[in-house]
């Protein structure tokens, strides 16, 4: 509140003040706007000399500006972000009568002055003097200068706060402190008027002034409370929006139930008063417009007459208003603020996204995103009563790393009130993207364990036993203590006991208990170091800090081999898009390109392709998904047969996380349905019809014919010979052996056996008088052995001796029978 208890002694010397910077003023007007005149004598010396000590210089900033993101076409918005809404024009583009409304209410005197309105400025500065706040008057240079500064104020700001600060300091000094803003805004207008022409200054003010809220710019404002662009402005909306400029926060026209009281509390410029203030206002400037010859009598009479009926079109912001998309842009927003691409802190980063400007063109393809929603729409509820339900998925182009589509079975909503089938959280994403977890990958993740057993030598055909029981001890060369002792035995799905195959079938049917007998012939450091090649990580849970962090997956437990690692959907598509792309792994990525407020190409995040895994391997890894794909095995109903050439693999993890992840080679496609949060079973419960543990095939399948469409996917290359051979192995001879002792010797050397019907012999009971195969045989398959009765055979039969029976065909087949790894 103004001191009213002035002394006169401070009134005396205010007013001092005021004739000697009204002398400043005079004489500095008569210097920008007489140039020629030769301005003499000690106090215009003085005056000019005081005046040149103020800072001159004034950088005029580029603008706060919307940042937009658009899909892959680089022209369909797909959300728009701003603290200031603004979409700068050029002086073309903006209708005349706006100018002239703005000039005749503003600044008559525009195109005459040298920056300082004279009369205005010392009509503000006697306002300051006798205690009042900074008044208007000044010239639209002026304003223009006292805009720039507090945006320069504001790009710094980061809390509504600080905003206000800018604006407070700006705008509402009074005494001296107002004098020297205005002895500083003086100083600057003038030399802005000698760096930029009139009509450059006009659109520069037009351009920044604040039109109400977050409205900024004549052509945001004519959008926002009009539904037209500037240069579709009328009369009586120019002067509407000139009269809102000299108070916008009062004369703003889309708060209906009015924008603030009179002494009763009663509320004014409302809706219900017709916006009193603002027409108000908005006769004044007709009144200026007519008094300076640029209106008609006429034209006066029909707008001021004519209603203040405002046309609210809110410009959307943020991510909800990307509608289906939103998950995608929310990963997009979660890149911005954490690469160092948009900004070296975090402060950095979000004033680019809310203020820079920016122009970022996402991978996002609209038609694949369209029928991906529409896809999870169909099929994922948003909410199941009793559980945390969720449902993501997403696309990944394969040569690329481009991530084409994320959809989710949720709403989107980033308040803290969110309710029931409401998140922010991208389920496709992870902790640094998207803030999700991730979630158990089930037996997706066995990809890991074939892969390192081809590249360790291993063929998919070559025969492992898989016949289910406790697999221990397991081997990590990368741990302190290598040797990993189990003691759990690992039940398959539906309790299926396993049995004595390869690793084809074994990927085709995801048998637990074959990968487990896998990977204990192998060492867990190589699978985990095939997981971090690919990309993949998990999270766990750091007590100090109290919130998740993001670490590498180390193979602690053979659990792991099939999948109980919280991950993400999208590292895991990548993943598998890796294999479909001959093995080179291309980070995923959602950013195709960025252009600065002037439309310059700017950095975008750095996102790499490399080799992880080798061709030929990729291949031959490729060959054995394919298996999934088929008739009759575990993926079968995902695939969308259309004649594409898929891999594929399902995922369970207990009762409670399902995946279908699948791929051409062009397009991956990752589907995760399970529990966001608790432990429900998706084995009992249905939708449409369709039990929950079921909803990935069809979603998975739709969404893969329609990539298959968009993005054609080729024929995948041949396996490596070397890697699809049967490979046999030495059977020991156990004729002579107990039937215990010959079962020991051959599970010993990998195989599996059966004890054949007991022949009379004169072998002791028990002992082993024949075995089939013997010599070689494909490793870990079956050998039937048969022990003798005890008891002779009858006189009339000849005396059978215990023989070995042969197998010729494989023990001679590679000519070379006592090579224990001898192949076919």
């Amino acid at each position: 509140m103004p001191d009213t208890k002035r002394t006169s002694g401070g009134v005396l010397g205010g007013l001092a003040g005021l004739v000697g910077l009204s002398a400043i003023a005079g004489v500095l007007i008569t210097a920008t706007v007489t140039p020629a005149i030769a301005v003499t004598g000690a106090a215009a010396s003085g005056a000019i000399t005081l005046f040149d000590n103020l800072p001159s210089v004034l950088e005029i900033d580029d603008l706060m500006e919307p940042t937009t993101l658009y899909y892959s076409d680089g022209s369909t918005v797909l959300a728009t972000f701003y603290d200031q809404n603004r979409s700068p024009v050029t002086y073309d583009e903006i209708a005349p009568v706006m100018y002239d409304a703005i000039l005749s209410s503003e600044d008559p005197r525009f195109y005459e002055h040298g920056g300082i309105d004279l009369i205005g400025t010392v009509r503000a500065l006697f306002s300051n003097l006798s205690g009042g706040v900074t008044q208007g008057g000044s010239s639209i240079s002026q304003q223009y200068v006292k805009n720039i500064l507090i945006q320069q104020c504001e790009w710094n700001a980061t809390t509504d706060e600080e905003d206000q600060e800018c604006y407070t300091a700006a705008t509402e000094s009074s005494g001296i402190e107002g004098i020297e803003r205005k002895l500083q805004e003086m100083r600057y207008a003038i030399a802005l008027e000698q760096q930029y022409s009139k009509n450059e200054i006009l659109l520069g003010y037009l351009n920044i002034a604040n039109f109400g809220g977050t409205t900024y710019g004549i052509d945001a404002a004519a959008r926002y409370y009009f539904g037209v662009t500037a240069s579709q402005l009328s009369l009586a909306q120019a002067a509407t929006l000139a009269g809102i400029v000299q108070n916008p926060n009062v004369y703003r026209i889309d708060l209906s139930g009015g924008t603030t009281t009179d002494s009763a509390g009663n509320a004014v410029n409302s809706a219900a008063d017709g916006y009193s203030l603002t027409k108000q206002r908005q006769t004044y400037v007709l009144e200026r417009m007519l008094d300076d010859g640029k209106i008609t009598q006429e034209q006066y009479d029909e707008a001021v007459a004519e209603p203040i009926t405002p046309n609210i079109t809110p410009a959307t912001q943020g991510c909800a208003a990307a509608g289906t998309a939103a998950y995608f842009c929310q990963y997009v927003v979660s890149v911005i603020k954490n690469d160092t691409a948009f900004g070296e802190t975090s402060d950095d980063r979000l004033v680019a996204l809310r203020r820079g400007g920016l122009q970022i063109t996402t991978t996002l393809d609209k038609s694949l995103q369209d029928s991906a929603a529409a896809t999870m729409s169909q099929y994922a509820p948003a909410t199941v009563s009793g559980m945390s339900f969720g449902s993501a998925s997403t696309n990944i182009e394969t040569s690329t790393g481009r991530i084409l589509s994320i959809t989710q079975n949720t709403t989107f909503n980033e308040s803290s009130s969110a309710g029931a089938g409401e998140t922010s959280v991208v389920y496709a994403g992870d902790l640094t993207y998207g803030s999700s977890i991730g979630f158990p990958a089930g037996s997706t993740f066995k990809l890991f364990t074939l892969l390192d057993w081809l590249e360790e030598g291993h063929s998919v055909n070559e025969v492992v036993n898989g016949v289910n029981r406790v697999f221990s001890p397991f081997n990590n060369s990368c741990l302190a203590n290598s040797t990993i002792t189990n003691t759990t035995k690992i039940n398959n799905f539906n309790n299926v006991s396993g049995s004595v195959s390869t690793p084809m079938y074994f990927t085709a049917q995801s048998i637990n208990s074959g990968f487990l007998a896998m990977a204990q012939e192998l060492d867990l450091c190589g699978i985990q170091n095939v997981i971090a090649a690919l990309g993949v990580t998990t999270v766990e849970w750091n007590d100090d800090t109290q919130t998740y962090d993001v670490v590498p997956v180390v193979m602690e437990n053979p659990s792991q081999v099939i999948g109980v690692n919280s991950v993400s959907p999208i590292a895991m598509a990548a993943a598998y898009a890796a294999v479909a792309n001959n093995g080179v792994y291309c980070q995923p990525q959602a950013i195709d390109a960025v252009k600065d407020s002037d439309g310059n190409d700017q950095a975008i995040p750095t996102r790499t392709c490399t080799q992880a895994i080798p061709a030929n391997i990729a291949a031959t890894a490729a060959y054995a998904l394919q298996g999934v794909m088929a008739s009759g095995a575990t993926g079968s109903s995902a695939n969308p047969s259309d004649g594409t050439e898929l891999i594929g693999k399902t995922g369970t993890n207990e009762s409670y996380q399902t995946w279908m992840i699948e791929s051409s080679t062009a397009v991956t496609t990752a589907v995760w349905v399970g529990n966001a949060s608790g432990t429900e079973s998706l084995f009992n419960k249905y939708y449409n019809g369709t039990l929950l543990s079921s909803l990935r095939y069809a979603i998975a399948r739709n969404i893969q014919s329609t990539a298959d469409v968009l993005y054609p996917g080729g024929t995948f290359p041949d396996p490596d010979s070397a890697l699809t051979k049967t490979t046999y192995t030495d059977v020991p001879n156990v004729v002579g052996m107990t039937t215990e002792a010959a079962t020991a010797a051959l599970e010993a050397a990998g195989f599996s056996v059966t004890v054949g019907t007991a022949v009379d012999s004169t072998s002791a009971a028990g002992v082993i008088v024949s075995q089939s195969p013997s010599g070689q045989a494909a490793g870990g398959s079956t050998v039937t052995i048969v022990p003798s009765t005890g008891t002779a055979p009858a006189e009339s039969t000849p005396s059978p001796t215990a023989t070995t029976t042969s197998n010729n065909s494989n023990s001679n087949s590679n000519g070379n029978s006592g090579n224990s790894g001898g192949n076919r």
